[in-house]
């Protein structure tokens, strides 16, 4: 029997996820992609689009042409509404799509209105969130570099994804030495984490003693347990607290240049549903990825509510790196693969967070496995390689994307050394 397969969402997960059911499902079923935009990104090439090491051209592609290939259809106008109780959900330009399963998989909102005069659009913070903010983000870096001067980077209360912040600083650090400029930038990292390389997860063995000494062998100093209170132009005030959450000490950053990673809420018509999302808009889901409350409604990605690994002094979120984001995505695809097939629907993901951060003439790898811990796996390692990898994996994922190929990447070239595997 055909059913009717909507997917909110054109990034890493829903791309995946279109592609996967395609291949799994075979071509009897009608899936919908729904994207705010008419371009796939390569969200974690940001940070090189950002100091001009990648044009935004060499890092999206046409999703709708993408997808055709597959007999996937696609719309560009976004979803306004979604009428969970009905099984439809409205698009940007009035249209009503009804589905028999829906896939959130939308990724966040960037709350950059919880700090005044943070953000690109009215602000004076740069962003790597999105590829039209990285591009905004290299305009003003090239303005910066015809009259150097102070840089601060990092990441304000409630943010969960930590990693981009540590690459566009040290990206940051790599690219000024090449232009003779290091001497002339003094560098501040200022994060909400209770320590250097928590990460939002708890650390992953040695990562705070590992970029702790990046940052000092980069000349790169730091605040943690960092509330930024306000911004101005050219002007950081930031808390910081102890680890009771007490203030104990407030900086008056100055700044030429600086990129702050902002917290995350959930899309308008994800968080106005009732009984969907928690109170930050996250969907609520069980081991199996489907909504606690309405069983045709799966989510993936960053849009899912996954509590912080630990409390901290000033409140940090979990991260959903890609591996997550692949295991998820295979979740949903065969249970709705068993529904669909008459059987129940049992699979669950391994929620294991494995991240490649690149630092422009190294990198660092972290492999935590489960996240929350205690951990079977737990391992960072810093090289040249976790680069170079990096370099590979933009490559092989966009070829991925062009080619409508579900292959899973993580699990197959990071993790099969390690035997880890992306169900239980």
């Amino acid at each position: 029997m055909s059913s009717s397969i909507v997917v909110i969402g054109a990034g890493l997960g829903g791309m995946s996820a279109a592609y996967e059911l395609r291949e799994i499902l075979g071509s009897g079923q009608r899936i919908t992609v729904i994207g705010d935009g008419d371009r796939f990104s390569f969200t974690p090439s940001n940070p090189w689009v950002a100091v001009g090491w990648r044009a935004p051209e060499a890092i999206t592609l046409p999703a709708g042409e993408c997808l055709a290939k597959k007999g996937i259809d696609f719309r560009s106008d976004g979803v306004v509404r979604i009428d969970a109780e009905a099984n439809r959900v409205e698009t940007g330009d009035g249209t009503v799509v009804e589905y028999d399963y829906l896939l959130v998989c939308t990724g966040p909102k960037l709350a950059f209105d919880e700090v005044p005069g943070s953000g690109p659009d009215g602000g004076f913070t740069q962003s790597v969130c999105t590829t039209p903010h990285a591009r905004h983000a290299w305009e003003a870096y090239e303005a910066f570099l015809k009259q150097p001067g102070p840089i601060v980077v990092g990441a304000m209360a409630g943010a969960s994804c930590f990693g981009p912040a540590y690459e566009f600083a040290m990206i940051l650090d790599a690219d000024l030495r090449k232009r003779r400029l290091r001497d002339k930038v003094p560098m501040t990292f200022v994060t909400s984490e209770p320590y250097i390389g928590h990460m939002g997860l708890g650390g992953v063995g040695d990562s705070k003693g590992l970029m702790e000494s990046e940052l000092r062998r980069r000349h790169i100093k730091w605040v943690t347990n960092a509330k930024v209170s306000a911004v101005e132009e050219g002007r950081m005030h930031v808390v910081e607290h102890d680890d009771k959450a007490q203030p104990v000490k407030e900086h008056d950053l100055g700044f030429s240049y600086a990129m702050m990673l902002p917290a995350f809420r959930g899309v308008d018509a994800v968080t106005a549903v009732d009984g969907l999302c928690n109170p930050r808009g996250f969907v609520l889901v069980d081991k199996h990825q489907r909504s606690v409350k309405y069983p045709n409604v799966f989510a993936a990605g960053v849009c899912v509510a996954i509590p912080p690994v630990e409390a901290t002094p000033i409140p940090i979120g979990a991260p959903k790196t890609g591996f997550m984001i692949e295991s998820m995505v295979t979740t949903i695809v065969r249970n709705i693969q068993a529904e669909l097939a008459g059987k129940p629907a049992i699979f669950e993901g391994t929620w294991n967070a494995v991240c490649l951060a690149d630092m422009g003439d190294t990198g660092a790898a972290f492999v935590a496995l489960p996240q929350i811990p205690p951990r079977n796996v737990t391992w960072t390692k810093i090289g040249k390689w976790v680069h170079l990898a990096k370099i590979a994996f933009e490559k092989y994922f966009l070829y991925k994307m062009r080619n409508g190929t579900s292959e899973p990447i993580y699990e197959k070239y990071v993790l099969s050394a390690l035997g880890i595997e992306r169900l239980k």
